[in-house]
């Protein structure tokens, strides 16, 4: 069992209203992954195998990153996001569930929203909620069974998802960590006795200094 890495993408279209809009990186999520890249090669850290979903911006921020490497980049579409527009406008029309106008309503409105998915309540959902979480637990599992570090590109739904299938969360503990998940984080498992364990939550070395807290981004 090797150590796995996660990173969110950078900051993507927030000004966005469905998937296909959101999926591409602001200018700041650009340089979110570049100031990352150049973390990792300051430290001179080097993982033996890069993974990636196939969304646009996953495949921005990686090219953003251009991490030390000791192989090229896997991409995986296990590795991929929950279709949060798709199925709030499904939960809007079928249940008279308003979508969000702001982080805030979208703070009370994600759990809600998971809620009425584990239930299997919003038809014609993307994939069922067991689905994903049933396909989260297959990768990751998959991953940490390789040899070496990997440093694995997705997004925050799916790091959230990771955190409940290794930590047991329930659903409101697993919304709270998923809201927290800042733009081109790093989330870092690492082998235990009892399976992966948590070592490494939402770190930014990258953007620590005064003048990048500009660059500190949920959304």
């Amino acid at each position: 069992m090797s150590h796995v890495t996660l990173v969110r993408h950078g900051q993507a279209n927030s000004a966005a209203l469905d998937e296909l809009d959101y999926d591409r990186l602001s200018p700041l999520g650009w340089q979110q992954a570049r100031w990352l890249g150049e973390h990792l090669r300051d430290t001179g850290e080097v993982f033996a195998r890069l993974y990636c979903g196939t969304l646009r911006r996953h495949r921005e921020t990686a090219q953003g990153l251009n991490a030390p490497s000791a192989s090229e980049i896997i991409f995986d579409d296990r590795l991929n996001e929950l279709e949060y527009f798709t199925m709030s406008q499904l939960l809007a029309q079928q249940h008279d569930v308003p979508t969000p106008n702001g982080p805030e309503e979208f703070a009370r409105h994600f759990p809600k929203m998971l809620g009425y998915w584990q239930e299997d309540r919003i038809i014609n959902a993307p994939e069922r909620f067991s689905d994903f979480e049933a396909r989260v637990e297959a990768v990751l599992t998959e991953i940490a069974a390789g040899q070496g570090r990997a440093l694995v590109v997705t997004s925050g739904g799916l790091i959230g998802m990771a955190m409940r299938v290794t930590m047991g969360l329930d659903l409101v503990a697993m919304s709270k960590a998923t809201l927290a998940i800042q733009n081109s984080s790093l989330h870092r498992w690492q082998p235990m006795p009892l399976g992966l364990g948590l070592t490494q939550f939402n770190a930014t070395p990258h953007l620590e200094s005064a003048d990048r807290a500009h660059a500190r981004t949920h959304v």
